[in-house]
Protein backbone atom coordinates (compact mmCIF):
# COMPACT_ATOMS: atom_id res chain seq x y z
CA UNK A 1 0.00 0.00 0.00
CA UNK A 2 2.81 2.44 0.85
CA UNK A 3 4.43 1.70 -2.51
CA UNK A 4 1.19 2.49 -4.33
CA UNK A 5 0.78 5.74 -2.40
CA UNK A 6 4.33 6.77 -3.27
CA UNK A 7 3.59 6.35 -7.00
CA UNK A 8 0.05 7.75 -7.10
CA UNK A 9 0.76 11.36 -6.17
CA UNK A 10 -2.38 13.47 -5.53
CA UNK A 11 -3.46 15.99 -8.16
CA UNK A 12 -4.24 19.55 -7.16
CA UNK A 13 -7.92 20.43 -7.53
CA UNK A 14 -7.03 23.19 -10.02
CA UNK A 15 -5.72 20.55 -12.38
CA UNK A 16 -8.77 18.31 -12.68
CA UNK A 17 -10.62 20.46 -15.28
CA UNK A 18 -7.52 20.37 -17.50
CA UNK A 19 -7.02 16.63 -17.06
CA UNK A 20 -10.66 15.88 -17.90
CA UNK A 21 -10.61 18.22 -20.90
CA UNK A 22 -7.41 16.69 -22.29
CA UNK A 23 -8.77 13.17 -21.80
CA UNK A 24 -12.06 13.92 -23.59
CA UNK A 25 -10.37 15.68 -26.50
CA UNK A 26 -7.88 12.81 -26.80
CA UNK A 27 -10.69 10.25 -26.96
CA UNK A 28 -12.56 12.25 -29.59
CA UNK A 29 -9.48 12.81 -31.73
CA UNK A 30 -8.44 9.16 -31.55
CA UNK A 31 -11.91 7.76 -32.17
CA UNK A 32 -13.33 10.21 -34.69
CA UNK A 33 -10.42 11.88 -36.45
CA UNK A 34 -7.12 10.01 -36.54
CA UNK A 35 -5.81 7.42 -34.09
CA UNK A 36 -2.26 8.88 -33.80
CA UNK A 37 -3.83 12.16 -32.63
CA UNK A 38 -5.51 10.23 -29.86
CA UNK A 39 -2.17 8.84 -28.69
CA UNK A 40 -0.65 12.32 -28.81
CA UNK A 41 -3.55 13.57 -26.73
CA UNK A 42 -2.95 10.76 -24.24
CA UNK A 43 0.66 11.86 -23.84
CA UNK A 44 -0.49 15.43 -23.19
CA UNK A 45 -3.05 14.18 -20.68
CA UNK A 46 -0.36 12.31 -18.78
CA UNK A 47 1.84 15.41 -18.83
CA UNK A 48 -1.07 17.45 -17.47
CA UNK A 49 -1.48 14.99 -14.59
CA UNK A 50 2.26 15.26 -13.92
CA UNK A 51 2.21 19.05 -14.00
CA UNK A 52 -0.64 19.39 -11.48
CA UNK A 53 0.76 16.82 -9.05
CA UNK A 54 0.51 17.90 -5.43
CA UNK A 55 2.65 15.68 -3.18
CA UNK A 56 2.63 15.94 0.60
CA UNK A 57 5.71 17.48 2.16
CA UNK A 58 7.48 17.01 5.51
CA UNK A 59 7.69 20.56 6.87
CA UNK A 60 10.12 21.41 9.70
CA UNK A 61 8.01 22.74 12.56
CA UNK A 62 10.53 24.68 14.63
CA UNK A 63 9.50 28.27 15.27
CA UNK A 64 11.52 30.85 13.36
CA UNK A 65 12.34 28.82 10.27
CA UNK A 66 11.54 30.33 6.86
CA UNK A 67 10.67 27.52 4.46
CA UNK A 68 10.73 27.70 0.68
CA UNK A 69 7.27 28.52 -0.73
CA UNK A 70 8.09 26.97 -4.10
CA UNK A 71 9.87 24.08 -5.80
CA UNK A 72 12.68 25.12 -8.08
CA UNK A 73 16.15 26.60 -8.22
CA UNK A 74 17.38 29.48 -6.09
CA UNK A 75 17.93 31.90 -8.94
CA UNK A 76 19.19 34.95 -7.09
CA UNK A 77 19.86 36.39 -3.64
CA UNK A 78 20.00 40.18 -3.73
CA UNK A 79 19.12 43.27 -1.73
CA UNK A 80 15.87 44.76 -3.07
CA UNK A 81 12.96 46.86 -1.89
CA UNK A 82 9.70 44.96 -1.34
CA UNK A 83 6.77 45.63 -3.69
CA UNK A 84 5.40 49.13 -2.92
CA UNK A 85 1.84 47.80 -2.68
CA UNK A 86 2.79 46.02 0.57
CA UNK A 87 3.62 49.35 2.28
CA UNK A 88 6.80 47.98 3.85
CA UNK A 89 8.88 51.03 2.99
CA UNK A 90 11.74 51.50 0.54
CA UNK A 91 14.54 49.96 2.60
CA UNK A 92 16.23 47.14 0.75
CA UNK A 93 15.75 43.66 2.22
CA UNK A 94 17.33 40.37 1.27
CA UNK A 95 15.28 38.83 -1.53
CA UNK A 96 15.55 35.13 -2.29
CA UNK A 97 14.10 34.23 -5.70
CA UNK A 98 13.06 30.64 -6.48
CA UNK A 99 12.47 29.92 -10.17
CA UNK A 100 10.05 27.16 -11.20
CA UNK A 101 10.32 25.55 -14.61
CA UNK A 102 7.44 23.67 -16.24
CA UNK A 103 8.59 20.37 -14.72
CA UNK A 104 8.51 21.53 -11.09
CA UNK A 105 5.59 21.14 -8.70
CA UNK A 106 3.71 24.43 -8.94
CA UNK A 107 1.75 24.40 -5.70
CA UNK A 108 2.97 27.22 -3.44
CA UNK A 109 3.17 27.05 0.35
CA UNK A 110 3.36 29.47 3.28
CA UNK A 111 7.01 30.15 4.24
CA UNK A 112 6.23 30.88 7.90
CA UNK A 113 3.43 30.56 10.43
CA UNK A 114 1.52 33.75 11.08
CA UNK A 115 -1.30 36.05 10.05
CA UNK A 116 -1.93 37.49 6.58
CA UNK A 117 -1.51 41.24 7.10
CA UNK A 118 -1.80 42.32 3.50
CA UNK A 119 -2.68 40.90 0.08
CA UNK A 120 -2.02 42.92 -3.06
CA UNK A 121 -2.53 41.90 -6.69
CA UNK A 122 -0.91 43.93 -9.44
CA UNK A 123 -1.40 43.30 -13.16
CA UNK A 124 1.65 43.56 -15.37
CA UNK A 125 3.74 42.09 -18.16
CA UNK A 126 4.64 38.45 -18.81
CA UNK A 127 8.41 38.64 -19.21
CA UNK A 128 10.61 35.62 -18.70
CA UNK A 129 10.50 35.13 -14.91
CA UNK A 130 14.25 34.45 -14.86
CA UNK A 131 14.88 38.14 -15.61
CA UNK A 132 15.52 40.38 -12.60
CA UNK A 133 13.10 43.00 -13.88
CA UNK A 134 10.30 40.43 -13.77
CA UNK A 135 10.00 41.23 -10.05
CA UNK A 136 9.04 44.79 -10.93
CA UNK A 137 7.30 44.53 -14.31
CA UNK A 138 5.39 41.23 -14.30
CA UNK A 139 1.94 40.43 -13.01
CA UNK A 140 2.22 39.50 -9.34
CA UNK A 141 0.42 38.60 -6.15
CA UNK A 142 2.17 39.98 -3.07
CA UNK A 143 1.56 38.55 0.41
CA UNK A 144 2.72 39.93 3.75
CA UNK A 145 2.76 37.60 6.76
CA UNK A 146 3.38 38.58 10.38
CA UNK A 147 4.73 35.91 12.71
CA UNK A 148 3.74 35.54 16.35
CA UNK A 149 7.01 37.24 17.31
CA UNK A 150 6.13 40.29 15.22
CA UNK A 151 8.50 39.60 12.32
CA UNK A 152 7.26 40.42 8.82
CA UNK A 153 7.99 38.04 5.95
CA UNK A 154 6.77 38.91 2.48
CA UNK A 155 6.58 36.64 -0.53
CA UNK A 156 5.46 37.31 -4.07
CA UNK A 157 3.98 35.00 -6.69
CA UNK A 158 5.19 36.24 -10.08
CA UNK A 159 3.75 35.32 -13.47
CA UNK A 160 6.17 34.43 -16.24
CA UNK A 161 6.48 34.05 -19.99
CA UNK A 162 4.31 30.92 -20.05
CA UNK A 163 2.56 31.26 -16.69
CA UNK A 164 -0.52 33.43 -17.18
CA UNK A 165 -2.53 32.50 -14.12
CA UNK A 166 -1.71 33.19 -10.47
CA UNK A 167 -3.93 31.50 -7.92
CA UNK A 168 -3.90 32.63 -4.28
CA UNK A 169 -6.29 31.05 -1.78
CA UNK A 170 -5.52 33.41 1.11
CA UNK A 171 -7.67 36.10 2.72
CA UNK A 172 -6.81 39.13 4.84
CA UNK A 173 -6.27 38.30 8.53
CA UNK A 174 -6.23 34.58 7.80
CA UNK A 175 -3.90 32.53 9.97
CA UNK A 176 -1.61 30.09 8.18
CA UNK A 177 0.89 27.48 9.32
CA UNK A 178 4.30 26.89 7.81
CA UNK A 179 4.10 24.71 4.70
CA UNK A 180 0.35 25.21 4.24
CA UNK A 181 -0.79 25.19 0.61
CA UNK A 182 -1.71 28.77 -0.35
CA UNK A 183 -2.14 28.62 -4.13
CA UNK A 184 -0.20 27.96 -7.31
CA UNK A 185 1.13 29.49 -10.52
CA UNK A 186 0.22 27.64 -13.69
CA UNK A 187 2.93 26.62 -16.13
CA UNK A 188 6.19 27.86 -14.66
CA UNK A 189 7.23 31.05 -12.94
CA UNK A 190 8.90 32.36 -9.80
CA UNK A 191 8.35 33.21 -6.13
CA UNK A 192 10.33 35.90 -4.30
CA UNK A 193 10.78 35.87 -0.52
CA UNK A 194 11.76 39.05 1.36
CA UNK A 195 13.52 38.35 4.64
CA UNK A 196 13.38 40.70 7.65
CA UNK A 197 16.33 43.04 8.15
CA UNK A 198 19.30 41.28 9.72
CA UNK A 199 18.21 37.78 8.68
CA UNK A 200 20.62 35.99 6.35
CA UNK A 201 19.67 33.29 3.83
CA UNK A 202 20.82 29.74 4.51
CA UNK A 203 20.71 28.72 0.85
CA UNK A 204 22.91 29.61 -2.10
CA UNK A 205 22.30 30.52 -5.73
CA UNK A 206 21.86 27.43 -7.89
CA UNK A 207 20.62 25.25 -5.03
CA UNK A 208 17.41 23.31 -5.56
CA UNK A 209 14.61 24.15 -3.16
CA UNK A 210 11.61 22.02 -2.22
CA UNK A 211 8.41 23.81 -1.24
CA UNK A 212 7.43 23.14 2.34
CA UNK A 213 10.77 21.49 3.19
CA UNK A 214 13.88 23.50 2.31
CA UNK A 215 14.93 26.00 4.99
CA UNK A 216 15.65 29.37 3.37
CA UNK A 217 16.48 31.25 6.59
CA UNK A 218 16.21 31.21 10.37
CA UNK A 219 14.62 34.25 12.03
CA UNK A 220 16.26 33.35 15.34
CA UNK A 221 19.78 32.92 13.98
CA UNK A 222 22.51 35.44 13.24
CA UNK A 223 24.46 33.00 11.12
CA UNK A 224 26.24 34.61 8.20
CA UNK A 225 25.01 34.02 4.67
CA UNK A 226 26.10 30.60 3.48
CA UNK A 227 28.19 30.02 0.39
CA UNK A 228 28.44 26.88 -1.71
CA UNK A 229 30.27 25.46 -4.70
CA UNK A 230 29.41 22.87 -7.31
CA UNK A 231 31.14 19.53 -6.71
Amino acid sequence: MDTIKSVLVPINREGWPFVVLFAIVSALLGGLVWEPLGWLGLVLTVWCIYFFRDPDRHTPDREGLVISPADGVVQSIVAASPPPELDMGNEALTRVAVFMNVFDVHVNRAPVEGVVKRLAYRPGAFLNASFDKASEDNERQSILLETDSGKEVAFVQIAGLVARRILCDLEDNQRVVTGQRIGMIRFGSRVDVYLPKGVNPLVSVGQRAIAGETVLADLKSREKQRTAEVR
